[in-house]
């Protein structure tokens, strides 16, 4: 087996050159201050531009993961790999593409929830053991990754990384006598937390989740090919059907002969993350059996049930508060105006602003219409504030810009606690609603007026099962033991 490794750290002077592609507007339209989650995953198995099909997987997954990206084909005994950390247009162009052959893909697109970002730790990530070759793609977060680390470490295991998903491969090849299926079963049964996982070997494409959740996935075909996607807004870009998700627990094994499934671990409860919904997925993607943009539209006009303002117009900021607006604005019987204009071509930029150029970061990416806001009383939709400072330099254009009262509704509730399931807010400290009250946040934030939807209108918005979902963020009600986050140590996802 020939094993053919590319890795090209990205930097202003090796950005790879010939993607006729854009920028994806959807990402580059994501504020910075906003809750990141950690990547997006993608799977093909049986066709025979696997790698291609992949890549076009990632571009409509990179909302979910802007700072690496890594494909891995396998053709027949040749495995060949490319990471690099930026972004999938950057990373990839056809002469790469072009040697990334094979009729099996394994696709990653990632933001790390904690440590630095670097190279080594950019997935998926691919070992050979026994004689064949793994690579695995994750979306999650174990919670139990470091005593599984540590206790791996102390029977001799070497790590290459600091991600959990490394903790899954060794724990892989720990179980690889008993066979794959009963291997992949022994590592469920260890785990703890979060993951969605897509691995590729030579001849199989394996998909599972955990028994809570957590994360999404399904399963898409495309003519013969199997798909294995975060959102099904990747399997509409390369035009494969919709099959169903993998349900929570379940491992789906994909080779020539088809696909099979077994249930390898049974729970007696869903924890589906309910901010996915909230924030992460793109609005055009069905997650966990629902519709992103119907979800936020019913959380905007559950808003109305809840306040009523006095207002000339609603507005959101692009494109976070979009879907809520439109939802609050139809129920409330008030105009919506898009009052606040986004750049859609921001890509990174290298040249610093001067320190008279207050507020860069936002400006650079928003603008007001002056004539819309000048003298008008405003409702600020937002789909969450979880640092708040963000939103209070947000706040500060629509004030400059002559806005006579600013009231904002917020279509989620207070973020209170930490996530530990691949949120990057992992510590009370780094969330404004934890340490203060409503009053205190508004007068922050230099608002008129403010007001949360509760957790009991959020349920109802969702169909009125609070039981399906995790909402550890908001009440503090972890679904899981958290046992490695009680001291300082965390592992990277």
């Amino acid at each position: 087996m020939n094993k053919k490794q590319i890795y090209t750290p990205f930097s202003s002077k090796n950005q790879l050159k010939g993607c006729p592609m854009q920028h994806n507007k959807y990402w580059a339209s994501r504020i910075p201050g906003g809750p990141k989650e950690e990547c997006g995953i993608f799977g093909v198995f049986g066709h025979p531009e696997a790698a291609k099909l992949t890549y076009f997987g990632l571009y409509a997954l990179q909302h979910r993961g802007q700072e690496s990206a890594g494909i891995v084909a396998f053709d027949k005994d040749n495995v060949n790999e490319y990471k690099a950390m930026g972004l999938v247009p950057d990373i990839f162009n056809e002469r790469i593409l072009s040697e990334l052959k094979g009729s099996i893909a394994v696709g990653h697109v990632r933001y790390s929830t904690t440590g630095s970002s670097v190279l080594q730790n950019a997935q998926p990530f691919c070992v050979r053991h026994s004689g064949c070759t793994i690579a695995v793609a994750h979306n999650g977060n174990l919670v139990n990754a470091l005593s599984l680390r540590n206790e791996l470490e102390r029977h001799g295991s070497i790590f290459q990384t600091t991600m959990d998903s490394e903790v899954i491969v060794h724990l892989l090849a720990k179980s690889a006598r008993q066979g794959l299926k009963q291997a992949i079963t022994t590592v469920m049964e260890q785990v703890q937390g979060a993951y969605s996982i897509v691995m590729g070997t030579e001849g199989m494409l394996i998909g599972f989740r955990d028994p809570l959740g957590f994360r999404p996935l399904c399963i898409g075909k495309l003519n013969g090919s199997y798909i294995l996607a975060s959102e099904t807004c990747a399997l509409d870009l390369v035009q494969a059907d919709y099959v169903r998700q993998v349900e929570p627990g379940e491992v789906v094994m994909i080779d020539d002969n088809g696909l099979h499934s077994f249930q390898a671990v049974e729970s007696k409860r869903r924890a589906n993350c309910i901010f996915e919904f909230i924030y992460f997925a793109r609005p055009d993607s069905d997650i966990f059996g629902k519709n992103v943009y119907m979800f936020r539209k019913r959380l905007g006009a559950a808003l109305t049930k809840e306040v009523t303002v006095d207002a000339d117009f609603a507005m959101p900021f692009p494109d976070s508060g979009n879907y809520a607006a439109v939802g609050y604005a139809q129920a409330a019987n008030i105009p919506l105006e898009l009052a606040v204009i986004r750049n859609h071509y921001v890509g990174r930029t290298f040249i610093q602003p001067s320190q008279t150029m207050r507020d860069f970061g936002v400006r650079i990416k928003l603008n007001p219409v002056k004539e819309m806001i000048h003298g008008k009383r405003v409702i600020l939709i937002e789909d969450s504030i979880i640092r708040g400072t963000t939103s209070r330099t947000r706040i500060k254009t629509i004030r400059d810009a002559g806005a006579k009262e600013i009231t904002m509704l917020v279509s989620c509730p207070p973020t209170r606690f930490p996530c530990y399931y691949g949120i990057d807010f992992s510590s009370k400290g780094e969330l404004i609603a934890a340490k203060h009250t409503v009053e205190e946040i508004r007068e922050f934030l230099e608002l008129d007026g403010l007001h949360y939807l509760s957790i009991e209108s959020m349920i109802e918005a969702a169909g009125g099962d609070g039981n399906r979902f995790c909402m550890a963020c908001f009440n503090g009600d972890y679904p899981t033991k958290v046992q490695d986050y009680a001291g300082k140590y965390q592992m990277e996802a």
